[in-house]
């Protein structure tokens, strides 16, 4: 129940998807998350470097090992949301 509290904070998966395919600086990752105030941002990277998902490295944030381990986990589940919201807008 932990790690579902954790990703069910705001922007939490969206740093985790974003950080997916490399490092980014937060100016990157504040961009890609447009609507994450600076706040938000900054408490959800410390919070996730403080379990282990992320790392700061001398190119900006990256995943650790377990958060790549993790992101594998959950991209089947972004698939997955893509033909629900589709099922949803044709049922509109």
């Amino acid at each position: 129940m932990v790690l579902f509290d954790l990703l069910g904070r705001r922007w939490s998966m969206g740093v985790l998807w974003n950080l997916s395919d490399g490092p980014r600086t937060f100016r990157d990752l504040q961009t890609r998350c447009g609507s994450a105030s600076p706040t938000v941002l900054n408490t959800r990277l410390k919070e996730l470097r403080i379990v282990g998902l992320i790392e700061k490295t001398e190119k900006g944030y990256a995943l650790t090992p377990k958060g790549e381990e993790l992101y594998k986990l959950l991209d089947p589940l972004g698939d997955w949301a893509a033909i629900w919201k589709n099922d949803l807008s044709n049922t509109a």
